[in-house]
């Protein structure tokens, strides 16, 4: 029986006849080639010209496809590789395919990919060598083009009732506030950042990138403070589309007291070390150690002044405890001896105390506040 043979149609020469394509496959004309004449053209890789990598100059953001990927990159070597590795094309034939890449930084913005690549075609061993250069274009981002251009679509006013905002609570507020966004850059939301913060005599203003991340830092601030959040719209524009462009203010109000405050109510029964500030007003009778909460109608803001607070409280020695109901202590400014109210909280054996000398009088301070008052605040 003689042996079926074919023959190259470029050369002539014979040769092993091709595999049939599978049903519905077109046939492949370079199948119909010889090995000499099909590897006289054949390129084991598909290479560009040159690469462009746009980075951004500000963050360090890579421009992929249609948009802006964080890649936490120190340099932009492995940036380069990668680009390299999802440009270059590795022809379908090829089995059992290797590569090394040899990057050569030749300036500030040039690096050359030296790539070597090995594989099988068509039982015989090949290899090509490439080399691509990669040209880093140092742009803005559109994030940070943003902020560079003061954009903001809502702002956080935190204020406080009655009152400016402590220096912790503004310092805690603009935590907060980092946090938050913290959190959503962390999950790769790149519409997510502060553009300014400004402390101010009122407190402390915060321009947001989105309505919603700004509702939703307004909140926590006043889940940890108490207080309301109030929001107030403005028309500042109208999109490509003619749909109407609101910039959105979020009023974070604080409430009047804070936990530390000693208050007086006018109610006959004494000043309140303020523990809580969420929901209704709750405290510590100073002079008998017992609980207070505002009722439902008062809330945060009952009828009250600030006499101090507990750090304006200062300790002083006790001369003798009384009875269950005074203690005589020393005046901390006269160094007289007085008799004051002697709440639950001071033992019998007590050599001091921390005492708050206000228009109200002398005043024993709790060291520790009423732990069923202690807040369990989203931090």
């Amino acid at each position: 029986m003689s042996e079926s043979r074919s023959f190259c149609p470029r050369c002539g020469d014979a040769m092993d006849p091709p595999e049939e394509p599978r049903p519905g496959e077109p046939r492949d004309p370079d199948a119909m080639l010889c090995d000499s004449c099909y590897f006289e053209d054949f390129d084991l890789v598909d290479a560009p010209d040159r690469i462009e990598v746009r980075v951004c100059a500000q963050c360090g953001a890579v421009h992929r496809g249609n948009r802006w990927v964080d890649v936490g990159a120190q340099d932009y070597t492995d940036v380069a590789v990668e680009e390299t590795t999802a440009a270059l094309g590795v022809h379908l034939e090829a089995e059992d395919v290797q590569w090394m890449v040899e990057p050569e930084q030749v300036d500030q913005n040039t690096i050359r990919m030296h790539s070597l690549f090995t594989g099988t075609v068509r039982g015989t061993p090949v290899e090509e060598e490439v080399t691509v250069p990669v040209y880093v274009a140092r742009q803005t981002c559109t994030r940070c083009g943003r902020i560079a251009g003061d954009f903001y679509a809502a702002l956080i006013q935190v204020r406080g009732t009655d009152r400016t905002p402590t220096k912790e609570e503004v310092d805690r507020s603009v935590e907060i506030a980092e946090d938050y966004i913290g959190e959503r850059e962390a999950k790769g939301d790149r519409n997510a950042f502060i553009t300014e913060i400004q402390r101010n005599s009122d407190g402390v203003d915060m321009k947001i990138s989105s309505h919603q991340m700004a509702n939703g830092i307004a909140q926590r601030i006043t889940r940890q403070f108490g207080g309301e959040v109030t929001a107030n719209e403005t028309l500042v524009t109208e999109d490509g589309d003619g749909n109407e462009v609101y910039r959105v203010t979020f009023l974070a109000r604080l409430p009047p007291f804070t936990p530390g405050d000693v208050i007086d109510l006018d109610d006959g029964d004494g000043p309140v070390l303020v523990t809580s500030a969420h929901g209704n007003l709750k405290g510590t009778r100073v002079e008998t150690g017992e609980h207070y909460e505002a009722s439902h109608d008062e809330g945060v803001k009952p009828d009250a002044r600030v006499l101090g607070t507990k750090e304006d409280a200062v300790e002083t020695t006790v001369v003798t405890v009384e009875d269950d109901h005074a203690v005589q202590v020393l005046d901390p400014e006269t160094y007289e001896a007085k008799t004051i109210p002697r709440p639950d909280t001071v033992p019998d054996d007590a050599e001091t105390v921390t005492v708050l000398k206000s228009r109200a009088g002398l005043h024993v301070v709790p060291e520790q506040a009423d732990e069923s008052d202690e807040d369990d605040t989203e931090q």
